[in-house]
């Protein structure tokens, strides 16, 4: 059964999410809703990753059960050095971009766990299936955070 390369993918996916959402929560610490939401459900894709590697190990995977976690000291010197000699956007702007990007990798996200669903489904495999019913609702709603931050931020960046 290919369910294992599956779970790998969704496991990596989440992990990356996860390592996203943090990111974007350090650039706007000054904004206390997404400093503290963005944390918040960075540790549901942090979650997702634990289970996903428990129950990895009933198809033969060796996953990390522990998430990534936050971005190593080289990629915070390599954001401040960006900040420092780049161009930096304005902050409303920067928040677009993140939020978008967010929203992106959220749906990828989501994709995934509806492929893991209907695979899990098909090859009766209960465990799994519950996993991604567990689960999938959380990914929805990053997605969905993300796509409100952006309507709620978008008039107030793109016009002023």
């Amino acid at each position: 059964m290919k369910l294992g390369l599956a779970i790998e993918e969704l496991h990596r996916s989440e992990n990356h999410l996860a390592r996203v959402l943090l990111a974007v929560s350090d650039r706007h610490k000054a904004d206390h809703e997404v400093f503290y939401v963005a944390r918040d459900i960075a540790g549901w894709s942090q979650r997702h990753v634990t289970e996903l590697a428990r129950v990895g190990g009933d198809f033969g995977l060796d996953l990390d059960p522990e998430p990534e976690g936050e971005p190593g000291i080289l990629e915070k010197i390599q954001q401040a050095t960006s900040d420092l000699f780049g161009r930096r956007p304005e902050p409303g702007l920067l928040l677009l971009a993140d939020l978008r990007h967010v929203h992106r990798e959220a749906a990828g996200v989501s994709l995934d766990w509806e492929l893991l669903a209907q695979a899990a489904q098909g090859a009766r495999k209960r465990e799994l299936l519950a996993l991604a019913e567990r689960c999938h609702p959380d990914t929805l709603r990053q997605m969905r955070w993300a796509n409100a931050k952006l309507k709620e931020s978008a008039t107030q960046a793109l016009v002023s």
